[in-house]
């Protein structure tokens, strides 16, 4: 009597948390190639903003504040970086994904909802690194900027800024009904963080009143941190108010996506 043994059934590779995001990024790196006003938005303007900026900083006493035209742009540029290359971007992917019903399908999968936002945030988190680091560069090079005098306090003000609006991003997105509308609702930041974040007009030059107010808006600590890196001038008791208002900022967007982000279609 013959035996029948059970055909062995093929080994399935376990997955992990990394290798789900990195999957994901890949895809959606794809996806944002193909997206023409995303890659405008994303590439070019951060790059073109700076310029203004520096027009702008030789009409200032920047030096009775103690600024030079190299600590107001670089910020700035970063600033811009941060808004348009990840905010702006982000708000319209998670937005498009969404009412295509991308985000509904890779919730039937194994991704857990916080890899799915993670995973779609990548490409543009790394988009905005690699310009953050080119514009560094070029300041560095064109503007006769000197080395940092405190790094960390500038590295600490960049991870700050990545994680603040990719999560503000998804906290718009859950107020965003359309594509074409994600194009609009990221504006009242976009605006109110260049005016009032130390991009254009720093908070050493604004009356005091106007400053304190300036303080609380969320893009404020990233710049103010970033700043004071390369100054060295950012006092142990200012960097901690700035790390104590980033990462509220933070909070505040993490409880909001948790409260009231959408993954299917808002009809």
């Amino acid at each position: 009597m013959s035996v029948t043994h059970p055909t062995p059934r093929p080994a399935v590779a376990a997955t992990t948390p990394l290798s789900r995001m990195t999957a994901l990024a890949r895809a959606e790196l794809t996806l944002l190639g193909r997206t023409r006003g995303a890659l405008v938005a994303a590439l070019f303007v951060p790059l073109v903003m700076p310029v203004s900026v520096r027009s702008a900083a030789e009409e200032m006493d920047l030096a009775g504040a103690g600024l030079s035209t190299g600590t107001l742009v670089l910020p700035a540029a970063i600033g811009f970086s941060l808004l348009f290359a990840v905010y702006s971007v982000l708000v319209g992917v998670f937005v498009v994904r969404r009412e295509e019903l991308v985000l509904k399908r890779l919730r039937t999968g194994e991704l857990r909802d916080a890899e799915i936002l993670a995973g779609s945030s990548l490409p543009a988190v790394l988009t905005g690194l690699v310009q953050c680091l080119l514009l560094t560069a070029g300041c560095v090079a064109l503007l006769d900027l000197p080395a940092p005098s405190a790094p960390h306090l500038a590295v600490l003000g960049l991870l700050l800024g990545f994680v603040m609006c990719a999560a503000l991003a998804a906290a718009t997105a859950s107020f965003t009904r359309t594509g074409e509308s994600a194009q609009a609702t990221p504006m009242p930041l976009l605006l109110i963080s260049m005016i009032g974040s130390g991009m254009f007009w720093p908070l050493e030059l604004m009356p005091d009143r106007v400053a304190s107010f300036c303080e609380l808006l969320p893009l404020t600590p990233v710049v103010t941190l970033v700043r004071g890196g390369w100054t060295g001038d950012l006092s142990a008791y200012e960097a901690l108010g700035a790390l104590a208002t980033a990462v509220a900022w933070i909070l505040v967007a993490v409880f909001a996506v948790r409260r009231w982000f959408r993954w299917e279609p808002r009809r």
